[in-house]
């Protein structure tokens, strides 16, 4: 049975108002395995269609498989041996039917060996007399599809009428990828694959979630055992140094000193390769509610991607073991860290909620977390904290992630935290506790009220 398609519905309904005009030009980019070529899937017209993946051959065998692809649109057009790009181009403007559509997926692979594809594609995309053809760019390495198509010195670049980045689904779309209707078990999912919809797909041929642990992402054979490297190759020239940084990062240094120091490196070093991930949204800056931007000192930085976040974390330190095939007996040591590692994701998610929905009949901006002396002077740290859109409250919560919360030592934790906290004075502050069985209730919300934020 084909994966369902899930989301994606504004992007394809722009991809389909794109093509339904004379003639386009679309880009799509993002990272690997988000949906992209699904997405076209879905959106091209069947019968006026010419959907290419390149690949890393030299350029007269992919002209070859271009040439056939054409075929559909132009009977007969792989007849011809095509002695260079610009006389296989000049042949599909020339001869597509109006209306019709060339997709070419994977760009940043053809540019690699025909480097003069981007400059012949725009003589054809502003010639006067072009033909009624629609373009479609597509590629996962988001450096090389800025440096040919999207960058100001790119030869392609302002000629896009749609360029769509597509990223992770959100955390609401896991039950029905998995058809889980526990909503524990689909944040417990998401701790795990994250927001990238093949990993779901893979996912969804084990019996349940620790046999797709094991046979997916612990074992040297499985096909997200090297997901990592794979995904950091496609974007930054030097893997090493991207790779120890998240590595740091998974073993709990947050602080950009921290990290320096383990590599034995200035910090000032690091600058470029961490905004690098930032970029990405790899890694994501955190800092308290409040806190202006330039207070560096106040930063901390943590890996944003779930997956990542789980491989680096039980993965990468133990990769030594697992090429021993002790995948089974890491297994069962990490169920003792699951809860801790699962309560991290779900804070995230939280936090990620609180815009998105109303609590307490408010709307809210965005939330943080905070972190600093209480009025008291005593250290103090809050989950939740968020200012409602008319400015008038503050919402401050906390997420907790265990079977058996108490909710009554919970609430009266959070409330004392509220009375301490410096930037809620003269401020009216509801309070929030967000656990795995929230009623929904009196300020105590459950993953039930996440998930439907995050569709």
């Amino acid at each position: 049975m084909r994966f369902p398609f899930l989301d994606r519905e504004e992007e394809l309904s722009r991809l389909r108002r794109l093509l339904a005009g004379r003639r386009g030009f679309g880009v799509l980019y993002g990272r690997r395995r988000c949906g992209k070529s699904r997405l076209l899937s879905e959106a091209l017209p069947a019968g006026r269609s010419a959907y290419y993946v390149a690949d890393d051959r030299e350029s007269p065998l992919q002209r070859a498989a271009l040439a056939a692809e054409l075929n559909h649109l132009i009977p007969g057009f792989s007849r011809v041996t095509y002695p260079d790009w610009d006389t296989l181009l000049a042949n599909a403007w020339n001869h597509a039917p109006a209306g019709s559509v060339l997709a070419i997926d994977e760009f940043p692979a053809l540019v690699a060996v025909a480097p003069e594809v981007p400059s012949l594609l725009q003589k054809r995309l502003d010639a006067p007399t072009a033909s009624g053809l629609h373009l479609i760019l597509a590629g996962s390495s988001q450096r090389m599809m800025q440096g040919h198509v999207l960058g100001p010195t790119a030869p392609l670049y302002g000629r896009a009428t749609e360029i769509m980045k597509i990223g992770p689904l959100g955390c609401g779309w896991v039950r029905k990828a998995l058809r889980t209707k526990v909503d524990r078990e689909a944040i417990e999912a998401f701790a795990v694959w994250g927001g990238i919809p093949r990993y779901w797909e893979l996912a969804a041929d084990y019996p349940d979630r620790e046999a797709a642990i094991l046979g997916l992402v612990l074992s040297p054979l499985g096909v997200l055992y090297d997901e990592p490297a794979r995904l950091l190759r496609d974007d930054l020239r030097d893997l090493a140094q991207a790779a120890s940084i998240l590595a740091l990062i998974g073993q709990g240094c947050h602080r950009l000193s921290e990290i320096a120091g383990r590599l034995e490196k200035p910090a000032t070093s690091l600058s470029r390769p961490i905004d690098r991930l930032l970029e990405l949204g790899l890694v994501r800056r955190d800092q308290p509610f409040g806190a202006s931007p330039r207070d560096s000192k106040r930063s901390l930085y943590r890996i944003a991607d779930p997956f990542l976040r789980f491989w680096f974390r039980f993965v990468e330190p133990n990769r030594s073991r697992l090429e021993a095939r002790q995948g089974p007996a890491l297994l069962r040591e990490l169920r003792t860290q699951w809860s801790v590692h699962v309560a991290g994701v779900w804070e995230d998610l939280v936090r990620t909620s609180v815009p998105r929905t109303t609590y307490f009949g408010r709307s809210w901006g965005p939330a943080r977390s905070w972190w600093g002396p209480g009025t008291d002077r005593a250290a103090l740290e809050v989950d939740i904290l968020a200012e409602s859109t008319d400015g008038g409250a503050l919402l401050v919560g906390e997420a907790e992630w265990t079977t058996e919360p108490d909710h009554r030592q919970l609430w009266a934790e959070i409330c004392e935290k509220a009375g301490r906290l410096p930037v809620g004075r003269g401020r009216e502050v509801m309070v929030g506790v967000w656990t795995p069985f929230g009623t929904g209730r009196g300020g105590h919300f459950g993953p039930r009220h996440v998930l439907r934020a995050l569709r």
